[in-house]
C-alpha cells in the first residue's frame, strides 16, 4: 500500500503533537503543588511579571463575571442588553490597557475609537434598561 509523503508527514506531525501534549501534561501534573505557592504564575512572561497581561486579565475577569452574574429572563431584548453592557465595558477596559501599554499607532487609534463608540452604546443600553424595566 502506497501513502503520499504529505499523508505520512501529516500523521507524523499529529503523533508528535500528541506526544508533546502528553509530556507537557505529565510535567504539569508532576510539579509539586507547593513548589511555586505564593507566586502569581498567570502573569509570568519569560520569568518577568507582565503588567499589561495583568491588566488584560483583570479586564477579562471583570467582564466575564459581569456577564455570568446576570440571570437570563427569557426576554431576548432585556437579556441582550444586560449581557452586552458588561461585554462593552470589558472592551473599553481592554482598549484602555492598549492605550496605557500599547505602542502601535494604528491600534492606539482603534482603542480610542472603541472607547468612544462603546461608551456611547453603553449609555444607550442603560437608558433603554431604565425605560424598559424587567417585571418579575
Amino acid at each position: 500500500m502506497k501513502f503520499s509523503k504529505t499523508f505520512v508527514a501529516s500523521i507524523a506531525a499529529f503523533v508528535a503533537s500528541i506526544a508533546v501534549s502528553m509530556l507537557i501534561a505529565y510535567a504539569q501534573a508532576s510539579t509539586p503543588t507547593g513548589a511555586m505557592s505564593g507566586m502569581d504564575m498567570s502573569a509570568m512572561k519569560n520569568g518577568l511579571a507582565d503588567e499589561a497581561t495583568k491588566a488584560f486579565q483583570a479586564a477579562d475577569h471583570s467582564m466575564m463575571s459581569g456577564m455570568s452574574g446576570i440571570e437570563y429572563t427569557g426576554n431576548a431584548d432585556h437579556d441582550f442588553v444586560t449581557h452586552m453592557i458588561p461585554h462593552h465595558e470589558g472592551a473599553v477596559a481592554m482598549a484602555k490597557v492598549e492605550l496605557k501599554y500599547g505602542k502601535d499607532a494604528k491600534l492606539r487609534a482603534l482603542a480610542k475609537e472603541i472607547i468612544a463608540s462603546q461608551d456611547k452604546e453603553i449609555a444607550f443600553m442603560k437608558r433603554w434598561l431604565a425605560t424598559h424595566p424587567q417585571s418579575k
